[in-house]
């Protein structure tokens, strides 16, 4: 068994689609319509979907937002450079909730940023073989 996909719901999926390519590095990796259904779904990752694990984001066309809930906590990046990347993404117009610091009761240096519609970015900063790259 792998990982495949986690989903969210956009309220607009241009900004969303720009936001996790254009400021967190990802790419589109397929869109599909579904005129019937009244929806669009987009793919973006950090890499193929057969090797990795990647955001599904659910644009239904008739819905222009959405409240995060109580319930989802947030995505989670490994990062090699927490502190350049968070420099990229406020450069880039992304909104950093939680500017980099050792997480609470640990070690861990993390960051938070925030997507167009709420949702939580956890950044993690991970040397290449915490991160499990090959």
């Amino acid at each position: 068994m792998r990982l495949l996909h986690t989903m969210i719901r956009v309220g607009d999926l241009d900004t969303s689609i720009d936001f996790y390519t254009r400021i967190m590095g990802m790419k589109l990796l397929r869109k599909s319509e579904y005129p019937e259904g009244k929806f669009t779904l987009a793919f973006v990752g950090y890499g193929d979907e057969q090797d990795h694990t990647v955001i599904e984001l659910t644009y239904n066309w008739d819905t222009t937002s959405y409240e995060p809930g109580t319930g989802f906590g947030h995505i989670a990046i490994a990062v090699d450079d927490i502190h350049q990347v968070c420099s990229d993404i406020d450069q880039a117009g992304g909104v950093i909730t939680r500017q980099p610091g050792p997480m609470k009761h640990g070690h861990t240096i993390i960051a938070f940023v925030k997507d167009p519609d709420g949702y939580a970015i956890e950044l993690i900063e991970m040397q290449r073989s915490e991160a499990h790259h090959s």
